[in-house]
Parts: structure tokens; sequence; C-alpha cells
């Protein structure tokens, strides 16, 4: 991997933590300033923007970032590629906010939707012209490999999102406030990823004319699969949001979206390392290197199933302190939706590795037949179970939608010609899981100091869960240095040294017949010690503030 991709992946991940952050301590505070029942008519909002917006942009942004990456000898390229995307975003942009003034203007939206959130739609019709220049701009830098300065935008996106956003739902400007952070936001991206992009080539191309061999067509065409595909995940993301703001009150949308935006915090993990490992896959496939593509693949699956189950067994065992700490008391009935919605979380979160590396191929039909299907799935479940059961059926429904997420890809990552599963071990994963759930749980349950088991049970649950995907074999002891060699010195290099002296070390024999007697011994020696600190706690919990 050249410097320049290794700087562009760098840039990314960078940037999807710096906004996980940003995110985890805005979210709540919108929702302690806005109240469940605004929050939940400001989630619905972003749910139909976000539908909306793929038929708007989706086109236009992964094809100028495709084109302009191209390495193409005819004059003028970059020009003109950026000069016919920018013509073209700028109708789709006018058309897309005048479809959404005039739905609002004679009462489509009020039949709906309902006539209190109507008027929000004439902000959305704003936002959808600045957004789409937001990402236009973004998506062109990203196509001239300047994720330096694209990335950093996104970072100025959400900072200036919440600088606006948070102050004006805090003296009480309500769902408006946070839609205005949003235009402001965007519009200040726009302005300065435009400038940016004409640094690189003047804006002036918007007025040149190709010649007739450039191939518009190919470029209005292109990417229609993947406009497809975008569209059925993004449905599997927003559709019960829409669905139960049809059918339940805005303070059910709201607790529901609170359970949501813990339950998402799962795909940080997959997120980062696929971003990682995608490339390298992208590579292999160029190279008809099927086998190592199925080896990369199925250790991704593997890593991604640890990390996000052991923050999976947490949150669960967690989640009647957490959630009234991180959203307010308001937010208590939002504890049973992210308990169901953990399972169908963990499926997508292993989803969506295998779904990069499908799309590095470029073989779309058997990834769209699956989202495809997960999504039909999600949405009759939807459709079947909010209206009896409100926000549990939306969270039944789509943990279901999620979970068939992951059940599909393998389906089709097998007809593409890899296998995700072939060093998965799956089956010593659930074996893991299920055993350091209950030490894990245990002693989330003994210690009544909210504060106090927000900080003990993290580390020590981690640690528990280390050492049972140590001793069942779902993870080698070498794995963990071999990861950590990728770091930069000085960690890089001690963990590297680590590591190839454990691999010297790794032997082939058989496994031995104690293994399961030794898990037997040392799961029932954690639970006891789980219970025996259950006993004590009380005593212990004395001493703490």
């Amino acid at each position: 991997m050249n410097r320049s991709i290794a700087s562009g992946i760098f840039s990314v991940v960078s940037s999807k933590i710096v906004v996980l952050v940003v995110t985890a301590i805005s979210t709540p505070l919108l929702y302690r300033f806005l109240g469940a029942s605004a929050f939940g008519e400001y989630a619905f909002l972003l749910s139909v923007f976000a539908i909306y917006m793929i038929f708007v942009s989706s086109g236009i942004t992964d094809g100028v970032r495709k084109f302009l990456a191209e390495d193409r000898s005819a004059p003028s390229w970059d020009g003109y590629v950026v000069g016919f995307y920018f013509r073209l975003a700028v109708v789709l942009a006018i058309v897309g906010a005048a479809l959404l003034v005039v739905a609002t203007q004679y009462g489509l939206v009020a039949t709906a939707f309902g006539a209190d959130v109507a008027i929000y739609f004439y902000v959305l019709a704003i936002l959808v012209i600045s957004a789409q220049f937001r990402d236009y701009a973004r998506k062109t830098l990203m196509g001239f490999g300047l994720e330096r300065y694209s990335e950093p935008l996104k970072i100025l996106d959400k900072v200036g999102f919440v600088v606006v956003a948070i102050p004006l739902t805090y003296v009480g400007v309500g769902v408006m406030g946070a839609l205005a952070g949003h235009l402001v936001a965007s519009l200040l991206v726009a302005g300065i990823g435009l400038a940016l992009v004409h640094r690189r080539v003047s804006l002036s191309c918007v007025l040149s004319r190709p010649s007739r061999t450039f191939p518009r067509k190919r470029m209005l065409t292109f990417n229609s699969l993947n406009v497809v595909l975008i569209f059925l995940l993004m449905s599997l993301y927003h559709i019960d949001i829409v669905m139960l703001q049809r059918f339940r009150e805005s303070t059910a949308v709201g607790n529901y979206r609170a359970a949501l935006t813990l339950a998402e915090f799962l795909w940080f993990v997959p997120l980062a390392i696929q971003t990682v490992f995608v490339h390298s896959t992208s590579e292999l496939w160029s190279q008809n290197r099927t086998q190592k593509v199925s080896e990369l693949a199925s250790r991704t699956t593997r890593y991604t199933f640890l990390l996000t189950a052991v923050m999976a067994v947490g949150l669960a065992a967690l989640a009647d302190v957490a959630v009234p700490i991180y959203f307010g008391p308001e937010a208590v009935p939002a504890i049973t939706p992210l308990l169901l919605l953990l399972p169908g979380a963990l499926g997508f979160a292993l989803a969506r590795p295998i779904l990069a590396v499908s799309q590095g191929n470029g073989t779309l039909r058997y990834p769209i037949a699956a989202t495809g299907g997960a999504a039909l799935i999600n949405v009759v479940l939807n459709l079947a179970l909010i209206p009896p059961y409100g926000m549990h059926g939306a969270a039944i429904a789509t943990s279901v939608g999620y979970g068939t997420m992951f059940v599909f890809h393998c389906w089709s990552a097998r007809l593409i010609g890899f296998d995700p599963l072939a060093d998965a071990r799956l089956g010593r994963v659930v074996v893991a899981t299920i055993f350091a759930a209950v030490p894990i749980a245990t002693l989330a349950v003994a210690i009544t100091n909210p504060w106090f088991a927000l900080a003990v049970v993290p580390p020590i649950g981690f640690a528990i869960f280390l050492v049972f995907a140590l001793l069942v074999g779902a993870l080698d002891p070498a794995e963990p240095f071999e990861v950590l060699s990728a770091f930069p010195d000085p960690i890089g290099s001690a963990a590297d040294a680590v590591y190839q002296r454990l691999t010297a070390l790794d032997g082939d024999g058989p496994r031995r017949n104690w293994l399961q007697s030794l898990l037997f011994l040392t799961g029932l020696s954690l639970l006891l010690s789980g219970l025996a600190l259950g006993v004590l706690s009380p005593d212990v919990q004395q001493l703490l503030p």
C-alpha cells in the first residue's frame, strides 16, 4: 500500500473517529433540549431527507469521484468532469427542492405525515440545495485524491452543526433550530469545498462544452445499480423511523431513535476495519487471488464479531444505567427497544465488511439481491408489527431485518466467489460470548453505583471476554499483536516483536481433550467470582461517593 493510499485511509478513519465522538456528545444534548417528542420529529425529518437525497445526489457524488480518479489522457479531462457533474448537480438540486416545495404547498406532505411537520419541509427544500453542493465538493476532492481536505470538511460539517444547533435548541427554537444547524454547516462546507476545488480546477469549466467523444451517456447511467443498493441500505436505516412516525406519536419516535443511536455505535468497529481491509481486497480481486480474498474477508468477519459482540454484551449489561445517564430520565422507555435492537445490530455489523468486499469485486447483482431481501423482510415486518406494538414492534422488525443481512450476504459472497466464513470461527465466538456474558452481566447487576458501574464494567468485561476468546480458540494469542503491529512506533515495533515470538512458538498440534473441562471450570470460577462480588458489593460501595 503506497503512502498516498495509506494517508487517505488514515484521513478517513481519523475523521470517522472525530465525527463519532462529536455525535456521541451532541446527540444526548439534542434529546434533552428538544425533548422526546421534538427529537422524534427531528429524527423523522432526517430519515425522510436521507432517503430523498439518494435520488438527488447519489449518482453525482459517486460519479464525479470515480471519473476524476481515472487517469485519462484526454485534454482538460478533469475540467470537463467537474463541469459536467456540477451542471447536473445544479439541475437535480433545483428540481429536488422544487418538488418538496410543491408537495408541501399543495398539502401532500401534510396528508402523508401530518400538518405538524409540514412546515419543516420548506427548510428541507433549502437544505437539498446546500447539501447537494456540500457532498459534491467533498466527493470531488476525494476524486482528486485530496482526502486531507475532504475529511476535515466532514468534521467541519458536524462541528458547525453542533455549534449552531445546540445553542438554538437550548434557548427553545426547537426542531427549526436543529435544521438551521444543518443548513448553516452545509453552506459553510459547500463554500469552502468549492473554493478548494477551484484551486485545483477552475470552476469556469462549468461553462465549457466538452467534445462529442466525451462519455456523457456513460456518466449519466453510471452507478445506477449502486444507487439501487444505496437506496435499499437507506431503507434499512430509515424506514422504521418513517413508519413509526406514521402510526405512533413523536415521543415514541424520539425514544426509538435514542435506542437506535446507542445500537448504531456498534457499527464503528466494522466501519474502521473495512476501511483498512477493503483496499487490500480490491487489489486482490484485480489479481484474481480469490483464496487470499476469502482469508482476509473471513478474518475481518471474525475480528468484527469479536469486537462487536463484547460491545453488545457490555451495552446490554449496562443499558439500565447507561440510557438514563446518557439521554436523561425521559429516555427510560428506550431501554427495551435497545435490547431488542442489539442482536440485529450485531448481524448488520458482520454484514457490512462482507458487502464492502463484494462491492470491490464489481459484481453488484448479488449484493443487491441480498440487501433487497433483507429490506423486504424489514418493510413487511415493520408494517405488521408497528401498528400493534409501536416502537417495540419496530425494534423487533428492524433487528430481524438487520440480522438477515448477514445471512443473505454470506450467500451473496459465495456466489461471487469468496467465503467470508472460512476462518470466521463463528461457533467459538458464540461460545466465548455466552460464557463471558454471564460474569459481565453479574458484575453490572452487582454494582449499584451507576457511575462506578460505567467505569468498572467495560474494562473488566473486555478482559473477561478476551480470556474466553483465547481459551476457546476464537482468537489466537498472536493475533492481537499482529493488529497492533500496524500502529505507528513505538507501539507497532514492540507489538511486531511480540507477534514474531508468539508465531515462532505456535504449534499446529491437535486440540487437547481437557479444553472443554478447562473452559467449564474457568467459566464457573468467573461466575462464582461475580456472585461473590454481588454479595460483597454493598459493603464495598459504601466506600464510594
